[in-house]
């Protein structure tokens, strides 16, 4: 059986402060290694945003009992978890696929801006709930779901670290950890420019 975590509506609307400065990546490891959260096969970790491993990407019946709309898979392709928008042919979900591959060297930021946008709009759609996975769950997946945060909904890379954190454990591997750590400090450039 396959449980399910729901996290209470969250009314999150932190403003960045000016002194807010990104940390260095050796605190960001030492954020994530204190875990929190859950290691259920799916978990919602935003309101209407779910984030989960293959097993539960495989099951039409939990995603149907969740009322899933869209997915994202951050291991499509034939080398990963090889589902696509044919596997969910019979069911009324949006499809999105990103070749993304678990390795410190690949550059997953290039899906960054895409990924969010989806997942953005399907959350502004009209009972839209989003699926975001990966095999694990745990580094794909949970890298562009913070970069969704603090993209869309204006997190900091900590604040949105924690917030996915709590309700189900990540880990993104170190050069996702290290390229999420430039969109952070992109972004709060971006921030202090417009104050």
């Amino acid at each position: 059986m396959i449980n399910i975590s729901i996290c209470s509506s969250q009314n999150h609307s932190p403003e960045r402060k000016n002194h807010y400065e990104t940390p260095a990546l050796s605190e960001l490891q030492r954020l994530i290694w204190t875990r929190g959260g859950s290691d259920n096969h799916v978990d919602q970790v935003w309101p209407n945003l779910y984030l989960g491993d293959a097993l539960a990407a495989r099951s039409k019946t939990v995603l149907q009992s969740i009322g899933i709309t869209h997915i994202l898979n951050a291991a499509d392709g034939p080398y990963n978890i090889n589902t696509g928008a044919r596997y969910y042919r019979d069911l009324p979900i949006q499809y999105y696929g990103v070749q993304a591959f678990d390795d410190n060297s690949f550059d997953i930021s290039n899906f960054f801006r895409e990924a969010a946008d989806f997942i953005h709009k399907a959350l502004n759609t009209a009972g839209g709930k989003v699926f975001v996975h990966c095999a694990m769950g745990l580094s794909r997946s949970a890298t562009l779901v913070v970069a969704y945060l603090m993209i869309h909904e204006n997190l900091t890379l900590v604040e949105a670290l924690k917030s996915v954190d709590s309700h189900r454990g990540i880990c993104p591997n170190t050069g996702f950890l290290s390229q999420l750590r430039t969109l952070d400090i992109k972004l709060n450039n971006e921030k202090k420019k417009v104050s």
